[in-house]
């Protein structure tokens, strides 16, 4: 008698794995990898925990497809000003204005998924932290590229340093994160990303 492979035992007929995914992720969004639980996953996900081990393996593989999923989707506005062709600053204001908008979003968790997702970090070369800290990076250096191409095309002056930039903008995007979780209403928000702004990269 032929048996059932491993990775799929324990999988409900009708499951819905990208529904699944995003509500995983929500749980990770509102409580980090190690404040949500397997129950606050079953339940969200609605599946028994089996499932979830036959269709992602492990905690941490769901979380790794999880953030996957958060910087295609709810983080994309990012992306989207690393590869418009438009005058830097344009780009650059559109992206912090809606990652404003979306870190305080009240249908969703509010802050940043890769900045909030290890609550507690544990030592330096903790796997979930190093991911996240990659992930971080990625964007840190498309930013640095993408301020480099600005500057090639004189949109920046010829001194302007692109990494340190890069980390200016990296800086203030983590603090946004923070200070929608605490609470700092979005018109605040929105004015101190204007005066970052005017004063990072005066015309």
């Amino acid at each position: 008698m032929t048996k059932t492979p491993a990775a799929r035992r324990g999988r409900p007929r009708n499951f819905d794995r990208d529904k699944a995914l995003r509500s995983a992720m929500n749980v990770f969004w509102q409580h980090g990898f190690d404040g949500a639980s397997m129950t606050q996953l079953v339940d969200a996900m609605q599946i028994n925990s089996p499932s979830i081990y036959a269709a992602f393996g492990s905690k941490e593989d769901l979380f790794r497809e999880a953030v996957e999923l958060y910087i295609t989707s709810d983080g994309d506005s990012t992306m989207r000003a690393l590869t418009d062709d438009g005058d830097v600053r344009d780009a650059l204001r559109s992206m912090l204005a809606e990652t404003i908008q979306t870190f305080s979003r009240y249908d969703e968790p509010r802050g940043c998924l890769i900045v909030l997702g290890a609550r507690h970090l544990g030592p330096i070369g903790d796997p979930v932290r190093t991911f996240l800290r990659d992930q971080r990076e990625r964007i840190r250096v498309r930013l640095a590229e993408r301020l480099l191409k600005a500057k090639q095309k004189g949109e920046l002056a010829p001194e302007a340093d692109e990494e340190v930039l890069a980390t200016c903008v990296m800086t203030f995007l983590n603090g946004i994160s923070i200070q929608t979780v605490d609470g700092v209403s979005q018109p605040i928000l929105l004015a101190a990303a204007e005066q970052f702004m005017d004063h990072l990269f005066p015309r």
